[in-house]
């Protein structure tokens, strides 16, 4: 009789911190999100341009959110494949409290355009094609949701 009450205190305790998973697409609100080309500086001569995103997350569930990450998959339009990527966590162990508003976060592409010509002149340049980025969230062991998918702006991001 031990052996199964042991069992049973162990589950229990094992399920406590459990609750119901929240579907990210009704639980989170991305807000102020503003996309552009970050201008990457000089690149073996070249001036370079990332796709770039910033936004903030906040949480409309009814809990708190612990370790809750975005990953950011850029594209060029009309195409499937990865152009580039960046991941970044936006609320640690602490987590994003329900109600609470992330600080603004910035993920910019590894990968963009590199030119000869001044930067803003590279939106002109008829090899420019323009880009998308596609944003994915997930909180502790969750798996990734998809959250949206927005167009890169043709304007100059400097930092």
């Amino acid at each position: 009789m031990r052996a199964p009450a042991w069992l049973l205190v162990l589950l229990s305790l094992a399920s406590a911190g459990c609750g119901p998973t929240i579907d990210l697409t009704k639980g989170v609100q991305v807000l102020n999100l503003s996309t552009g080309w970050f201008d990457a500086g000089v690149v073996a001569g070249n001036n370079k341009l990332v796709p770039s995103v910033t936004f903030e997350l906040k949480n409309i569930s009814g809990r708190s959110l612990g370790t809750l990450q975005v990953n950011a998959l850029f594209r060029r339009v009309a195409e499937q494949d990865e152009w580039g990527s960046g991941f970044i966590t936006v609320a640690g162990a602490e987590g994003l409290a329900s109600g609470a508003t992330s600080p603004a976060v910035t993920i910019n592409s590894q990968l963009g355009y590199t030119g000869t010509e001044p930067r803003l002149d590279m939106f002109q340049n008829s090899q420019f094609v323009d880009a998308k980025v596609e944003l994915f969230a997930k909180y502790g062991s969750t798996q990734w949701t998809r959250l949206g998918e927005y167009a890169i702006a043709r304007q100059l991001i400097e930092r």
